[in-house]
Order: C-alpha cells, then sequence, then structure tokens
C-alpha cells in the first residue's frame, strides 16, 4: 500500500497542506479544535512523519539512533551478550518514537563508513559505541562529523564521550580468589580478541589476581568468541600433560564449548576442572552441569546507554556512569580441586 502523505491528509481533512503542516508540527495557524481533527485524521490514515524530512528543519531530529557491531554475523546469531543489549536498547525506547538501527560490519573501515553514511544522509540523531579498541579513531570520528555518541565501555579510550562503563577487574579478583580457595592453583583465561580494551582490563586484572592468591601458574590465551575457536583452544590446553584445572571464558558461548571438550576428553568437571564463564546466560543454567559466571544485567545496561543518548540528543548533559557490578554466581561447574 502506498504511504499516506500530507496531500492525502489535507484531502480527507478539507483543509490546505500548509494547515496540515501546521497541526502536525505542533505550530501556531490553526484553532485547537482544527488540529485535534487533522491529528485524528492522520492516525486512521497510518500516517508517520518522515525522518529524513524532518531533520531538514531547523534543529529537526530523525527519531532514529544507531549502533553497528563489528562482528561477523555468524557470531552475533549464536552469542546471547548482543541480543540481551539490543533487548535493553528497543525496551527503553519502545513508545518514546525512537527507532533503533542495526548494522552488522565485517571489518573496522566498513564500520566507519556507516558512521559517515548516517551522518552524511542523516539517517540517525546519534550512536551507541560498543567494543572499544586499543587504538580506537572512532571516538575522534563521531566527534569530527557530528555525530552525538554515547561508548558502552571505558572510561579509558572513551576520549572523553560519555560512557557506561563497568568494573571488571574487580569482578576477576573474585573470581580468581574463589578458584583459589578451591584449592587451584593451574588457570587459564580464555579471552575475547586481544584488540579489545576490555579483553585488556581483564586479563591485567587476571595476572594480577593470580599473584595476588599464589597461584602457581596463570596464563591467558585469546579465541573470537565464538563455539568453535572455544573448542579449539580448549582441546589444545587439556591436551597438555600439566593441564590447568581451571579455566576462565571471556564468554557464555566459549564456556559452554570448553564444557563439551572436557566431556569429550573424559575429564570430569568439576572433580578435576572447573570452569568459569563471564556474562551468565540461559545457556549457563541449561548445560550439566550448570556453568558458574558472572552475571551481569544486560539488558539494564542496555535501557541505559539508551537513556544516555536520548538525553544527549536532547542537548541535556550526559557524564560518565558506572553501571552496576557484575557477580559471581558459583554453579556446580566449579568445585574443590580433587586430585586425580
Amino acid at each position: 500500500m502506498r504511504r499516506p502523505t500530507i496531500v492525502d491528509i489535507a484531502k480527507a481533512a478539507g483543509v490546505s497542506k500548509g494547515a496540515v503542516s501546521y497541526a502536525l508540527n505542533g505550530r501556531p495557524g490553526v484553532s485547537d479544535r482544527t488540529r485535534e481533527r487533522i491529528l485524528t485524521i492522520a492516525r486512521d490514515l497510518g500516517w508517520v512523519p518522515n525522518g529524513p524530512a524532518r531533520a531538514l528543519a531547523p534543529g529537526g531530529l530523525v527519531g532514529a539512533v544507531g549502533m553497528v557491531v563489528d562482528r561477523p554475523a555468524s557470531e552475533l546469531g549464536a552469542e546471547p551478550f548482543f541480543t540481551r543489549l539490543v533487548s535493553g536498547i528497543e525496551a527503553e525506547l519502545t513508545g518514546s518514537g525512537v527507532d533503533l538501527l542495526l548494522q552488522v560490519t565485517a571489518d573496522v573501515e566498513s564500520e566507519a563508513a556507516a558512521y559517515r553514511r548516517w551522518a552524511a544522509e542523516r539517517r540517525v540523531d546519534g550512536v551507541v559505541v560498543v567494543d572499544l579498541r586499543e587504538s580506537d579513531h572512532r571516538t575522534e570520528l563521531v566527534r569530527e562529523l557530528p555525530l552525538p555518541a554515547v561508548v558502552l565501555g571505558g572510561p579509558e579510550g572513551a576520549d572523553g564521550l560519555p560512557c557506561l562503563w563497568t568494573d571488571d577487574a574487580a569482578v576477576m579478583h573474585e573470581v580468581v580468589h574463589y578458584l583459589a580457595a578451591l584449592g587451584h592453583r593451574n588457570a587459564v583465561q580464555v579471552a575475547g580478541p586481544e584488540c579489545f580494551r576490555h579483553t585488556g582490563a581483564r586479563a591485567a586484572a587476571f595476572a594480577e589476581a593470580a599473584r595476588e592468591a599464589g597461584l602457581k601458574s596463570a596464563a591467558t590465551v585469546h579465541a573470537d568468541y565464538t563455539g568453535d575457536e572455544g573448542t579449539r583452544v580448549t582441546r589444545r590446553l587439556l591436551a597438555h600433560r600439566d593441564r590447568p584445572t581451571a579455566l576462565v571464558y571471556d564468554n557464555d558461548l566459549m564456556a559452554v564449548a570448553g564444557l563439551g571438550v572436557a566431556a569429550e576428553m573424559g575429564i570430569p568437571v568439576p572433580d578435576e576442572l572447573s570452569i568459569v564463564a563471564w556474562d551468565d546466560s540461559v545457556l549457563c543454567r541449561l548445560v550439566r552441569p550448570s556453568l558458574t559466571a558472572v552475571s551481569r544485567d544486560v539488558e539494564a545496561n542496555g535501557a541505559q546507554v539508551a537513556r544516555m543518548l536520548t538525553r544527549l540528543v536532547a542537548g541535556e548533559p550526559v557524564h560518565a556512569v558506572e553501571s552496576t557490578r557484575g557477580e559471581l554466581v558459583p554453579r556446580d561447574s566449579t568445585g574443590p580441586l580433587t586430585e586425580s
């Protein structure tokens, strides 16, 4: 069906296009009674404002915010984190008249191109920037465009942009000391890609906490968050003669894959191997044994970052906010080490 236009509304209401424009944009020029009649007809016809057209007006907003995720689409379909994050953003935006424009890109250059296109075409009023990198030019780019932006991560590396950040280091210390109390002295962190700042923060905290707790051996290996890579890395680690007795994974998907490898190799969990997942999800609760996990309210973080961005777009001052710290939730995949 053809999208209703201002002309259609004017014909149905028996008024001029100018009168319809005044009514729809809340400007003086029509009586309250006529305005109400025009708005009612517009609703009945299913008319919705054209975002790019609205943006042409001084101070106009298109009624959309954007988020670009630079990860392979196949990964995003399996990893619960971004599904929960988007769910939180959408829940906050519902009923506000603001839409979320989500784009998946395959590399950094494509992500930058998406920001430039959105700014040039006035497709969005602002963006959420995720996965801060060690050398990240996106913060400089959104300033230059200019494109209002809120960073999910930081505060280091956010370049002064408003950000919602989490103290991952404190939680990692808790995880490592918990494993040490269970008798583990040989632990490995299966981390995400080295390019991400949150990966570096967690890895540094893992090493520091291991020294504090007196672990004999503590190492970090990097993977890509996928189940396939989690499987390959875990199989390699558990094939060593002096294999680790505790594994801490940077996401739930890799942890589930690691649990499967342990079963495949006949290594009982948690008697000879304890496993901890970062970011609790339904996956962690459905597998057997259920996975000990660091639980974060990802949906709440999505809602918070959406609120921060809509306030920023509206011209309100927005500053860095620390989100609620993650909580270690012990389950059946961790326990006192039983010597084989």
